[in-house]
């Protein structure tokens, strides 16, 4: 049985692949950056699967990663890096460098590489332009790689699904670019899987660059209008003008979608480039029944509706605390973790107060002060952070990874403790832990925040936020107690920070 890696496991393309694979008879080696990410995952159990944590900026682990592997999926990007390598071009660069270099060094005989399509010119976005890229260094070297172009992939929690289905269910009027003219052919994410298996599975394949698309060719506007359809929405009026620029407009979509403006951005700008298949060898290569547009955004609306999208654009980030989350003096920062927190103690079991801690968030709100918490998202979509408008994956259940309005899920250890990481913009770092611990009398739950500042600015924003936080934290504990239907019986009443009398 031949070994196959796929990069990107906890990922949109990757996490639906993985299994696919694994379906399929395959043995699968599911690569992340974080194992918990992965472990989470049902698949992630299944007897042919491996799990390995590698990052593709450490060539070591991604050549023990790549080891005893004969094919390896490509299926990474960088368009929402932050800190070190924040230039999504560049670290593309170097991922891919990285990478060809610890395929050939381990052996690796093929990679499968998804990317975008577009044609180069000096007119193709920098993103696309990023794509292709990648795709000549994963070629350039002795593994044969299939490159795979894609347009919009549409699917339940895809970034331009996310993008069409809050901008039509939203704006009745749409004042959109010139690029809402621009020819398009979109392709079902249960077709893209169907060509990355396909290829691994039909060694013609090896070393060509293939367009794989849809069935249907159409313009953003009439995306917009099958969309509304398919919805059950009154046709949108859409309103073109010259003077919205990329930037103008992914600030914009930051605003009324979940998808962050770091993501946006460069999908935005990338509209403006036709992207349509001209080769379609594909067709022969992997026979495939492909699936119309119509079909595609039905099926993506009744998962949504039905609460079964099994990954999202939204899983990109790490399941990682920092380094300081384990210790609350961090003198190597220059600064000290600042906490502030409550306990209240219920007359439950673990079990009874455990199911509203992780119900938090999305349509059930935060217990209290659900219009300070919206004020917040929105104030953090201005400045371009995530918002509360992403939501959670699942009503009733969390997994590590899992966005979180603007918080991600670090760990989840059933009926003990919940950790959650900021992701919006703030000057620091900042963590959210609920933990329960039984008593004799019922159960005690606390609720802590930590928070790590940057400089001066991190300071002031803490001492500002603390009074908020005092009568936050109080009430939402009461409000959780309310859920649990548990009577108080002490508290809420402020703690000390953990690990201190």
């Amino acid at each position: 049985m031949n070994t196959v890696l796929v990069t990107g496991a906890t990922g949109y393309v990757g996490g639906r692949l993985a299994p696919l694979l694994l379906e399929r008879g395959h043995a699968v080696r599911a690569m992340a950056r974080s194992l918990n990410k992965i472990q989470a995952r049902s698949w992630s159990r299944h007897e042919h699967c491996a799990l390995v944590q590698a990052d593709m900026f450490d060539q070591d682990s991604l050549r023990s990663a790549l080891t005893g592997c004969d094919t390896a999926f490509y299926l990474v990007h960088s368009m929402s890096g932050h800190g070190k390598h924040s230039d999504f071009a560049a670290k593309d660069r170097e991922a891919a460098t990285n990478f060809l270099h610890a395929a050939e060094a381990a052996g690796v005989t093929r990679i499968i590489y998804l990317g975008g399509l577009g044609e180069d010119g000096p007119g193709l976005s920098e993103h696309l332009r990023s794509r292709a890229e990648v795709g000549r260094i994963l070629q350039s070297g002795a593994v044969q790689t299939t490159w795979l172009r894609a347009a919009v992939i549409l699917g339940s929690g895809s970034a331009s699904f996310e993008i069409v289905r809050h901008l039509v269910d939203r704006l009745p009027v749409m004042i959109t670019p010139r690029w809402v003219d621009t020819l398009c052919q979109p392709i079902a994410i249960s077709d893209v899987l169907g060509y990355l298996v396909g290829c691994l599975e039909t060694p013609a394949t090896a070393g060509l660059v293939l367009d794989i698309g849809g069935p249907d060719r159409l313009t953003y506007r009439e995306l917009f209008r099958l969309y509304a359809e398919e919805a059950g929405l009154r046709p949108r009026l859409i309103l073109p003008v010259p003077v919205l620029t990329p930037a103008l407009s992914a600030h914009w979509i930051n605003l009324i979608t979940p998808v962050p403006r770091a993501l946006a951005a460069p999908l935005i700008e990338g509209l403006r480039n036709e992207v349509v298949c001209t080769d379609e060898r594909i067709l022969e290569l992997v026979p495939l029944v492909r699936t119309p547009i119509r079909k595609a955004l039905r099926e993506a609306l009744h998962r949504v509706q039905q609460a079964d999208v099994a990954t999202c654009c939204f899983d990109a980030g790490t399941a990682c605390a920092p380094e300081w989350a384990a210790c609350h003096d961090a003198p190597y920062a220059g600064a000290t973790v600042l906490e502030s927190g409550h306990s209240v103690t219920l007359d439950c079991t673990p079990s009874q107060a455990w199911k509203p801690v992780t119900h938090i968030g999305g349509d059930t709100g935060w217990y209290y002060g659900d219009t300070l918490w919206k004020v917040r998202g929105f104030l953090d979509k201005l400045v371009g952070g995530p918002g509360l408008r992403r939501g959670r994956r699942h009503p009733e259940e969390l997994r590590p990874g899992d966005a979180l309005d603007f918080w991600r899920v670090v760990d989840v250890d059933k009926e003990q403790r919940l950790l959650l990481v900021a992701e919006m913009r703030l000057p620091g770092e900042a963590l959210l832990e609920f933990t329960l611990r039984p008593e004799k009398t019922g159960t005690r739950l606390f609720m802590r925040a930590r928070f790590l500042p940057r400089g001066l600015g991190g300071l002031v924003y803490w001492w500002l936020m603390y009074p908020f936080h005092m009568l936050l934290f109080k009430n939402m504990l009461r409000g959780v107690a309310r859920a649990a239907q548990a009577p108080i019986l002490s508290g809420p009443a402020p703690v000390p920070p953990e690990g201190r009398s």
